[in-house]
């Protein structure tokens, strides 16, 4: 469910080019460009843009790690937490692995982090060998995955209409900010894409750059799984995702927060998690990351900092 609303957030950047003409007929007599409503065709061509944007970085991502903290609350209202873990990511070759660097604020031993050292050295090993079957059968199921990710941008062009609410100021950028509704003559054709059917989107495009600052997502009709039997996720559920410029042109999240509540067979349960990204550091192919992991290994390198 988080894996899919991170999705939502990216997608419904395809949702503009399905923007609505009377959303752009307001306000066209103001004559400063800052302040005016742009007309379809620009938000088309923002959409355009945006989309190009999110594609890169989606294949740029995976050259990357990055340093990652999950907390979890009992609640959106009440501050105790029931998990904190923060992780190193790491890229693979066809995907991440999470090294857990630090449980409870306290460090993982050195001993345990030098495990996991290990054991994606022996996952890297793996990807830089064509030959090894292993390798292949990663590939196969990476590609499905990204194919699988681009037919839900697909779908999600024609999932929603875009309304224009003006721009906001966020970190000293200016920022486009759009309404996303579903489209109700929308027809699903895959379970992910019907998702996308239950939720409403705001999103906030950087105007410079073209890119995804913010987005937000609101589950405005229950999702329900095995025809309701298996579970449900509850309306009024929220997604929350920003974006920042991390290297020239190169934008990647640095916080997720969800706060869902739905019931999983006959027991209700709450979902409260927010994840904070940073030390974002480019590491390049597998092989690269390979000779990085054993050079590491080989020092006995410290575990990583607090981010």
């Amino acid at each position: 469910m988080r894996r899919l609303f991170i999705l939502v957030m990216a997608c419904s950047l395809a949702g503009l080019g399905a923007a609505q003409r009377n959303s752009t007929e307001t306000r066209r007599s103001n004559t400063s460009s800052q302040e005016r409503t742009p007309t379809l065709d620009e938000v088309r061509a923002m959409a355009d843009h945006a989309i190009a944007g999110q594609h890169q970085d989606d294949a740029a991502i995976n050259d990357y790690e990055r340093i990652e903290r999950h907390v979890v609350r009992t609640s959106a209202t009440n501050d105790r937490i029931t998990e904190d873990k923060t992780y190193r990511v790491v890229p693979t070759g066809a995907g991440t692995l999470k090294l857990l660097i630090k449980e409870g604020g306290k460090p993982v031993s050195r001993d345990e982090y030098l495990r996991q050292l290990r054991v994606w050295e022996e996952v890297l090993e793996v990807a830089v060998n064509p030959n090894d079957p292993r390798a292949r059968a990663d590939q196969e199921k990476w590609q499905k995955r990204m194919k699988d990710r681009e037919d839900l941008v697909d779908a999600a062009r024609k999932a929603y209409h875009a309304k224009w609410l003006g721009r906001d100021t966020r970190d000293g950028r200016v920022c486009a900010k759009l309404l996303l509704e579903p489209n109700p003559e929308f027809q699903p054709r895959s379970r992910s894409a019907e998702i996308l059917t239950h939720a409403r989107a705001t999103i906030w495009i950087d105007e410079t750059s073209g890119q995804l600052a913010r987005g937000n997502a609101e589950i405005i009709k229950d999702i329900s799984f095995g025809g309701g039997i298996l579970g449900k996720i509850y309306r009024g559920g929220r997604f929350d995702m920003e974006q920042s410029e991390i290297a020239p042109g190169v934008w990647f999240p640095i916080r997720y927060q969800y706060d869902f509540v739905g019931r999983k067979f006959l027991f209700g349960f709450e979902l409260h998690e927010y994840t904070e990204i940073s030390h974002y550091r480019r590491l390049g192919t597998p092989r690269e990351a390979l000779a990085l992991v054993r050079s590491e290994l080989q020092s006995g390198q410290a575990i990583p900092g607090d981010p």
